[in-house]
């Protein structure tokens, strides 16, 4: 429900407090701040808000709950205006040295993304995630900083910068990793860089988060990634743990700028994908011609539930929403079990000669 009056009561049509004097305040208050649009969730915070001053919260719960809410109310608006532009995550060790080669990698691959216009996040402390931002330069660089009780200062890259946001908390921060990046580089690290690399890979999977380039950059001379692949491999795979195409979420190199050119190129043809009405829709840079179109139904009708890959128009609900109207697009009753195997759809489109 879009662009709903809140005096004809539809804001709270299925998620109220339960009294009728409440619901009537909470609808002029959704309102008052002259916002036109998505009353309905506006309502719905505070509906939230106010249940939980009337259940059995305790302080430590609601403080929970109200940090987290401002954590991502702040971190919304200071990613806001860069809403547009391609983001490139860098993940890896805060222990690593200026000098190592991993270091070197990582401003490398820094600078290569912000020489294909893309901006930088790293968690904005010292190690990989320094090199990054060094690479990128400040001008180009997010910093996402978890406060910690022996590690709470930003990097000198990220420091005093407005596009610097600390968080309390890992799961907050993780979200604005998921949210914000359109491309995953990850280098040799500990257990934060294992839990970013899993539960990355994790999201993608079960589609709980969009499909974005993951790569594994190890400097050169390193074994890291090799020997974590290995792991993957012997023990996932064989084990039949995940299935052989979830190993295509991920694409190793020793090379900063092969690195950056992987993920650049994941949207040379594919631009977003959005579910309207049972419908997996992909936006695209370019039209995709028959010869492509039988192509692509031919190699991939295993990740449909039923009918052939199309082409269409934008949905109702992507022109009412203005979401990439102008775009070319493909439709299809996507599987939800084959996450791994969109992904090698995709790269069959980027990878595509049209005609």
């Amino acid at each position: 429900m879009r662009n709903r009056n809140a005096t004809d009561r539809t804001n709270l049509r299925h998620y109220r407090t339960g009294d009728d004097g409440l619901d009537d305040l909470i609808e002029a208050l959704a309102t008052a701040g002259g916002r036109t649009t998505d009353l309905d969730l506006i309502a719905e915070l505070l509906v939230t808000s106010t249940r939980l001053g009337r259940e059995n919260v305790d302080r430590g719960e609601l403080k929970l709950v109200n940090s987290a809410l401002k954590e991502l109310r702040h971190a919304f608006a200071v990613f806001a205006p860069y809403r547009h532009v391609r983001k490139a995550t860098v993940f890896g060790s805060a222990r690593i040295r200026d000098g190592d080669p991993a270091y070197l990698a990582a401003r490398e691959f820094g600078a290569a993304m912000a020489g294909h216009g893309w901006m930088l996040i790293t968690g904005a402390g010292p190690g990989i995630m320094a090199a990054g931002l060094e690479g990128a330069g400040t001008e180009n660089s997010f910093g996402v900083n978890i406060l910690l009780p022996f590690e709470s200062e930003a990097n000198e890259f990220i420091a005093n910068d407005p596009k610097l946001v600390n968080f309390r908390y890992f799961f907050t921060r993780k979200v604005m990793f998921m949210k914000e990046s359109h491309g995953y580089a990850l280098l040799p690290g500990g257990f934060g860089t294992m839990d970013e690399a899993f539960e990355l890979l994790t999201l993608m999977q079960t589609g709980k988060s969009a499909l974005a380039p993951v790569v594994l950059l190890d400097p050169p001379g390193s074994t890291y990634w090799e020997h974590w692949q290995d792991f993957v491999r012997q023990e996932l795979e064989a084990g039949g743990l995940i299935s052989t195409a979830d190993r295509a979420l991920v694409y190793a190199t020793d090379d900063p700028v092969a690195a950056a050119e992987h993920v650049r190129h994941f949207y040379d043809t594919y631009h977003s994908m959005r579910y309207v009405g049972g419908r997996l829709i992909l936006r695209l840079e370019r039209r995709i011609d028959d010869d492509e179109l039988r192509y692509l139904n031919a190699e991939f009708a295993d990740i449909l539930e039923d009918g052939r890959i199309q082409r269409c128009e934008a949905s109702p609900a992507e022109i009412r929403d203005g979401d990439e109207v102008d775009r070319p697009r493909l439709a299809l009753r996507f599987d939800r079990h084959a996450h791994a195997r969109l992904r090698l759809f995709i790269d069959a489109l980027n990878d595509a000669t049209p005609g």
